[in-house]
């Protein structure tokens, strides 16, 4: 009987570390950004992955998960912290052109017909029309 309890605690204890949330940490806040549940986040504050959190007009916050990948969520962004880590990872905007070329590109011109070019071309054919 012992043993099948001791089991029983081994199985609930290694259940709880397979279901643990998932954890963030700020490590930096730009603007507003604010639990749903109330009060503001800060730079050093642990949130669950469950924590529902929005982020202002122009605001950002960056958050690193448990591997120590930097999570940026972007501004105007409203869900639970998991879920806006996971829509986070992508691609990545920024960065510099450093050159274009669009030498190689042919480009060619010609004449565009425009709407009072085939009014004028008409306006001869109404004396066919009118016989």
């Amino acid at each position: 009987m012992k043993k099948m309890i001791i089991f029983m605690m081994l199985a609930c204890l290694l259940t709880s570390f397979a279901f643990a949330a998932e954890r963030f940490t700020v490590q930096s806040v730009k603007g507003t950004v604010e639990k749903v549940s109330g009060g503001a986040v800060k730079t050093g504050d642990v949130l669950s992955g469950d924590t529902a959190i929005r982020t202002g007009v122009g605001a950002s916050v960056v958050l690193l998960d448990a591997e120590g990948k930097s999570i940026t969520i972007s501004a105007a962004k409203n869900g639970k912290v998991a879920e806006l880590a996971k829509a986070a990872v992508g691609v990545r905007i920024g960065g510099n052109v450093v050159r274009t070329d669009t030498d190689a590109v042919s480009r060619t011109t010609g004449q565009v017909g425009t709407a009072s070019a085939r009014a004028s071309d008409q306006a001869g054919g109404d004396d066919i029309a009118a016989e």
